[in-house]
């Protein structure tokens, strides 16, 4: 499938954002927290992320009920990308000797704020870029090319880093330049190309109006159940996603111990579940446009149920690898075609509205996972038995989405959803 020159530009903001999820959040940022002489810095990054989360959570319902107007998408998703390419470039002016923890956090937040923010709206464009038919393939395409293209500035980065010194700031630093000079320059076919195309007529008092719209959709559940019923399901299985993404490292660790795991082979385990997404998540694409979304949505978070089942039964760093490619396969497409059914069962004139929803779903997930995992490890002393905690999560959320209604015309790419 040829992308059209909006669908194209729209897929390489993604190949944008992805680095600074990949190189900020993953690798580079917290081993510079650990730099700073501070008592319980690695600690303390999970609570600032997890703020900035809940930020953007509460936020999202207000912002996207006032970017539904017209021409007010693109402004809202400028604002926070910037706010978020900005604020990643900024994390190199804190060094460590400077002993200013305390700015390194509030930039490090920024900038996750504006990651997320940018993302309530970049999603919504995918109701503006792509018709119903082709959505899945679209999506599918922006997180394949996300996910490989994000290899890039973070094998720059890495090489930089291993030149300068593992031990040394300076090449993490040159890092969070070179992360955010990516993410900008690619923000720029997407600012320049894509358009708004459904939108609500500018009217007075727009903030008022957009809380009673707000309110009338809470209102209004039954009138959009099956988006909320996606949602519920939305929020179990992509909790047990996102744990797993948080969770696997630290798991394997306390299986296999940390000297089986040094920093490169953590580093390749990486690298391995962004390689192997690629292809994978075009895959779901193009097995989505056969036997619909639905259905591989099904398929992968059946492989996420095996996956945990497996990983209760591994003894080497070799069963890691194949664990992430395990996940890899499924990671990619289950992200990406969420993305596109739940755009094809919304309102398009309210887009940002119901992504501000799909938001916080999304970013209150991975609430339960960990904690249900650290509860079991603690209550058993057997910390395998953590993973096949979260299995329920998944299972609550295949049964749910099963009560979902069918796609028709899944053949011939009209799918649907009644």
């Amino acid at each position: 499938m040829k992308l059209t020159k909006e669908e194209r530009s729209w897929v390489l903001y993604d190949c944008g954002n992805s680095a600074y999820s990949m190189a900020i959040t993953t690798a580079l940022l917290p081993v510079v927290f650990g730099m700073f002489d501070t008592k319980g810095t690695s600690m303390d990054l999970g609570y600032f992320n997890s703020m900035a989360s809940i930020l953007v959570a509460l936020m999202s319902p207000i912002l996207g009920t006032v970017a539904d107007y017209k021409d007010k998408k693109r402004r809202f998703f400028l604002f926070f990308a910037l706010l978020g390419i900005l604020s990643t470039a900024s994390l190199a002016l804190i060094p460590p000797e400077s002993g200013r923890r305390d700015i390194l956090v509030l930039f490090y937040v920024l900038s996750a704020v504006g990651f997320a923010g940018a993302n309530i709206f970049y999603d919504s464009f995918l109701v503006d870029v792509a018709p119903d038919e082709r959505m899945d393939k679209v999506s599918s395409r922006g997180f394949a090319f996300g996910y490989i293209s994000s290899v890039i500035p973070f094998g720059i980065s890495l090489g930089v880093i291993y030149l300068l010194g593992m031990d040394k700031v300076l090449g993490y630093q040159i890092g969070f330049i070179i992360t955010a000079l990516w993410w900008g320059l690619l923000t720029i076919p997407m600012v320049r190309d894509v358009r708004q195309r459904h939108y609500i007529e500018p009217e007075a008092n727009p903030v008022i109006n957009s809380f009673r719209r707000l309110g009338a959709t809470f209102g209004n559940i039954r009138e959009h159940r099956t988006v909320f019923v996606f949602l519920i399901a939305y929020f179990l299985y992509i909790d047990g996603v996102d744990t797993i993404i948080k969770m696997v490292v630290p798991y394997a660790t306390s299986i296999l111990g940390s000297d089986a795991l040094d920093m490169m082979t953590l580093l390749g385990i990486l690298l391995v579940i962004q390689i192997i997404a690629f292809p994978c998540a075009l895959l779901y694409g193009n097995l989505a446009k056969r036997y619909s979304a639905r259905k591989m949505i099904l398929v992968a978070i059946v492989t996420y149920i095996i996956s945990c089942i497996a990983a209760f039964f591994i003894s080497s760093v070799w069963h890691i690898f194949i664990l992430g490619g395990m996940i890899g396969s499924a990671q990619g497409g289950i992200q990406a075609l969420s993305r596109s059914y739940y755009a094809r069962l919304i309102p398009k004139q309210n887009s940002n509205e119901f992504f501000g929803f799909y938001n916080v779903f999304g970013k209150f997930a991975a609430i339960i996972g960990p904690g249900v995992m650290a509860l079991t490890t603690t209550l058993t002393g057997n910390p395998r038995l953590s993973i096949l905690a979260i299995i329920p999560l998944f299972a609550a959320g295949l049964l749910v989405f099963l009560t979902l209604p069918k796609e028709e015309g899944a053949a011939t790419g009209d799918r649907r959803v009644r």
